[in-house]
C-alpha cells in the first residue's frame, strides 16, 4: 500500500496566531502616518526640514517589517498526521524553510516536558526527538497531546468489532 493511499487515523494542523487583520494593517499604516506627520510639523516650523526624510524611511521600515512578518505567519504551518505506517511530521517556518520527520508510531511516545516556563511537547522514538506544537499555547499543548497519545494508543491497540467473533 503507498503513502498516498494510507487512511489518516489523526491530523492535527496548527499555525501561528495571526492576530493583525488587514483592517487592522489599515489602521495601522494610517496611525503610523498620523503618528509621524505631528512631528513632521513641528520640526517643519522650527526650521529642521532636514529630519523629514528620516521620519519617512522610518515609517516605512516599520510598516515593510510588519508587512513581511504577517507574510511569514502567513506561511508558517505544522501538521501532524498519523496514518497506518507511520506518524508524519512536517513544519513550514514561512521563510521558505522545510523540516519533515517520519518516525513509527508504534514505537513514537508522546512527552510533555514542563520545565521552565512553557512546555515543550516531544514525540520521542528511541533517540530521536521531534517537537510539535511550537506554535500553540501551553494549553493547547496539553491538549495536542492527550489527543495524540489517545491516537497512538488507538493504532496500538486496535479494537476489532467483527460479530462473527462473538
Amino acid at each position: 500500500m503507498s503513502a498516498a493511499s494510507d487512511p489518516i487515523l489523526f491530523e492535527a494542523v496548527s499555525t501561528p496566531p495571526r492576530s493583525l487583520s488587514d483592517r487592522g494593517m489599515r489602521w495601522l499604516v494610517i496611525l503610523a502616518c498620523a503618528g509621524a506627520a505631528i512631528p513632521a510639523v513641528l520640526f517643519t516650523l522650527l526650521g529642521a526640514w532636514p529630519v523629514l526624510p528620516f521620519l519617512g524611511i522610518e515609517v516605512l521600515l516599520v510598516l515593510f517589517l510588519v508587512s513581511l512578518h504577517r507574510r511569514w505567519t502567513r506561511a508558517a504551518v505544522e501538521v501532524v498526521r498519523l496514518t497506518e505506517g507511520k506518524l508524519h511530521v512536517a513544519t513550514a517556518d514561512g521563510r521558505g524553510g522545510r523540516r519533515v520527520a517520519e518516525l513509527e508510531p508504534y514505537w513514537t511516545r508522546v512527552r510533555l516536558e514542563e520545565e521552565g516556563g512553557s512546555p515543550r511537547l516531544m514525540l520521542v522514538q528511541r533517540h530521536r526527538r521531534v517537537e510539535v506544537g511550537t506554535f500553540l499555547a501551553p494549553d493547547e499543548k496539553r491538549d495536542l497531546a492527550a489527543a495524540l497519545q489517545a491516537a497512538l494508543g488507538r493504532y496500538r491497540n486496535p479494537v476489532f468489532d467483527n460479530p462473527q467473533l462473538r
